[in-house]
């Protein structure tokens, strides 16, 4: 792995296990369930730890799916430049970098 997979991968995670260094964002569908489904995904997507080759090709921890409240769920991490409106320049450096998680129904996807 490189330098620059292993600080996205360092970054990805503070994200998604303690919703530091970026923002997060849910779809209709997850919003649906209520508080407590949602407070029982967020829970599970912080301690995930099922990244395969299959869907963590470069080892940045961006991407998971898992099942709950009868759901197939997806999370996904991008990379924004600061305004929120291009992709970042490095998804290494977080002065450049505004990291989004958004979670959803896999049929949202």
């Amino acid at each position: 792995m490189t330098n620059q997979a292993q600080q996205i991968r360092a970054l990805d995670d503070d994200l998604r296990k303690h919703l530091n260094g970026g923002s997060a964002v849910m779809t209709p569908g997850i919003a649906a369930l209520g508080q407590e489904a949602i407070d029982r995904i967020v829970e599970t997507i912080a301690v995930y730890d099922d990244f395969c080759h299959a869907n963590d090709p470069w080892e940045e921890h961006d991407f998971g799916e898992f099942e709950a409240e009868g759901e197939k769920i997806f999370f996904k991490i991008d990379y924004y430049d600061k305004t929120l409106i291009y992709h970042s320049t490095d998804p290494a450096d977080p002065s450049v970098t505004e990291r989004v998680i958004t979670i959803m129904l896999a049929e949202e996807y």
